[in-house]
């Protein structure tokens, strides 16, 4: 077993619990084999488990935990010598348990709790079933298995599968309402029904229904229930299967979601931070326009108190840096100096239907073999409205020049910053006259660079309309936008890359 810390929590060890009389709220056990020794009690918080208190057995393997109140209940573990542990319902009820240090959940023993009853039952259930399914397992796997033989394993496989239902539905519907029957709830997927007669698109409404009602076996009242991990299962998957990756739809949803939770500050906090998390370290185009927009929502206007001043700051920060990349916003108007080194060039300036913003640099062997394919989409794409703004990262101006000397990408516009009007001075007096501004001066912090090339194409108004793409998914959005057929992805490759691919090929052939 693996205890690991998150963003926002510390391990914390609290103070020694006595061996007092018990009362309601305490759990009592006893461990056969354990003598005097530390006894931890661990949380889960989604699917992984946190220190929450620890106490101290006695020799004979006794040991008492105070209980907790009810938004800190939930499904926890006792972490043993070994180490070895058992899951529990930590509830508001007498819990008493004796088991073993050699086998400490298979040897459990209920004393006291009717939810660890339960959920122990259900355990104990579930081993049955896998027991009983072992033999018709082998038969399903041996090749050379009867039909007969197999139409029977089948059979007794969808029995116990019905079995296995039934039961958890007695659970989930039983009105003595057990916080394990509410874990199970959320383990169900929404059962969709027929769609109505006179829908058109059966599928788009088979999903719309599935997504409207997806957090419906969730009771948002219940604090509980972000200690287990079919609640971080419910939300990874709405957040990366469910929802389709358009920001604004994710955040539009998100939104909805969140005020569902608002009045259960756990759940909210879990439901907020996954997000935060997910759309800040997204891979996916534009998804940290997610990630700007709760930060500017939530933790901005105060409503996120779980971070110190710090943490929070670190991340009001990230999406301040993130403001001027984010796909739906109007490029800040970049102006530096071109290859002459006086002559000053704006973005805004550009008038064309596209715009594309290269950032690279001369030593970048990556953006070497992107910039062919970006003049091959140029040439066939200027008198369509395509213009290149390609903005050098080199800094030192020197091998920027004479790398483009030896290039033909001479049509482009070509512009970079150097160390003279970045000194602090001329950079002062630069923006003073209004010649350009701190973000120009800055493009690298203002484009959030930290590798080279990164793309950003640009409407006719300057907004962005996509960014950290490759230049042949570059390629592939302009005929999408036009409603135009794309031509094979060799038709932008340049004669060097195609000898490539074909020595390459020739050479996996003589292989085999």
């Amino acid at each position: 077993m693996r205890l690991q810390l998150s963003l926002f929590f510390t391990i914390c060890v609290l103070s020694f619990a006595t061996l007092s009389a018990q009362t309601s709220s305490e759990l009592v056990v006893t461990v056969e084999g354990l003598g005097a020794d530390s006894v931890f009690l661990a949380n889960y918080y989604g699917s992984r488990l946190y220190y929450s208190d620890t106490t101290v057995a006695d020799k004979n393997g006794h040991f008492v935990f105070k209980g907790k109140p009810f938004d800190e209940c939930g499904k926890y573990a006792v972490v043993l010598p070994g180490p070895v542990f058992f899951d529990m319902m930590l509830v508001d009820e007498p819990m008493e348990f004796t088991t073993t240090l050699k086998n400490p959940q298979g040897d459990m023993q209920i004393v006291k709790s009717e939810e660890n009853k339960v959920f122990y039952n259900y355990l104990n259930f579930l081993n049955n079933k896998r027991e009983e399914r072992t033999p018709h397992d082998a038969v399903l796997n041996d090749s050379t298995s009867s039909s007969l033989q197999v139409e029977i394993a089948k059979t007794a496989m969808k029995i116990m599968n019905s079995e296995v239902v039934e039961y958890q539905d007695a659970l989930i519907d039983d009105p003595r309402d057990y916080l394990f029957g509410k874990y199970l709830g959320m383990l169900r997927e929404p059962q969709v029904p027929n769609a109505p007669a006179n829908v058109e698109d059966v599928r788009f409404w088979n999903y719309m229904y599935y997504r409207d009602h997806y957090w419906d076996r969730v009771d948002f009242t219940d604090s509980r229930l972000v200690r287990d991990g079919s609640f971080h299962n419910m939300i990874e998957t709405w957040w990366s299967k469910v929802i389709p990756p358009d920001p604004d739809t994710l955040f539009f949803e998100a939104k909805k979601l969140l005020t569902k939770a608002a009045d259960n500050k756990d759940m909210f906090k879990y439901i907020l931070h996954h997000m935060t998390f997910q759309s800040e370290s997204s891979k996916v185009m534009c998804m940290d326009k997610v990630f700007v927009d709760l930060v500017n929502e939530y933790y901005v206007t105060g409503k996120v108190k779980w971070l110190d001043e710090k943490q929070l700051a670190k991340i009001v920060d990230r999406a301040k840096a993130l403001k001027f990349s984010v796909c739906g916003n109007i490029a800040h108007d970049i102006t530096l100096p071109g290859l002459d080194g006086t002559t000053w060039k704006s973005l805004h300036d550009i008038e064309a239907k596209y715009t594309l913003m290269v950032i690279w640099e001369s030593s970048c062997g990556h953006c070497k073999q992107e910039m062919p394919v970006l003049q091959r989409i140029y040439e066939e794409w200027n008198n369509k409205g395509l213009e290149i703004y390609a903005i050098g990262n080199d800094f030192e101006p020197e091998p920027w020049v004479e790398y483009l000397k030896t290039t033909n990408y001479t049509d482009w516009i070509h512009v970079s910053d150097n160390p003279l009007i970045n000194a602090q001075d001329s950079a002062a007096a630069l923006i003073k006259s209004g010649i350009t501004d701190l973000e120009s001066l800055n493009f690298r912090t203002t484009f959030d660079v930290f590798s080279t090339p990164k793309l950003f194409l640009l409407d006719e108004n300057k907004k962005i309309l996509a960014k950290q793409i490759g230049a042949l998914q570059l390629a592939e959005m302009l005929y999408r936008i036009e409603g135009l057929e794309p031509p094979h992805p060799d038709f932008f490759l340049s004669e060097e890359a195609l000898d490539k691919m074909k020595r390459l090929e020739e050479q996996e052939k003589n292989k085999h």
